[in-house]
C-alpha cells in the first residue's frame, strides 16, 4: 500500500536512557532523515529529547 511507504509508523525511544518510547507516524518526503522530538519522559520526570529508532 502507498500509505505505509509515504506514511511509516516510527518509535521514538528516550535518550535518558529510560528505555521509554513514544509511536507515532511521520512524512518520510518532508522528513527523510531521522526523527528527534522533544517530550515528556514519565521515568525521568522532564522532558528530553527523543531520537527515532529503526
Amino acid at each position: 500500500m502507498a500509505r505505509d511507504e509515504l506514511r511509516p509508523v516510527v518509535k521514538l525511544r528516550s535518550t535518558a536512557g529510560t528505555g521509554f518510547t513514544y509511536v507515532t507516524r511521520k512524512n518520510r518526503r518532508n522528513d527523510p532523515e531521522r526523527m528527534v522530538l522533544r517530550k515528556y519522559d514519565p521515568i525521568a520526570r522532564k522532558h528530553v529529547d527523543f531520537r527515532e529508532e529503526r
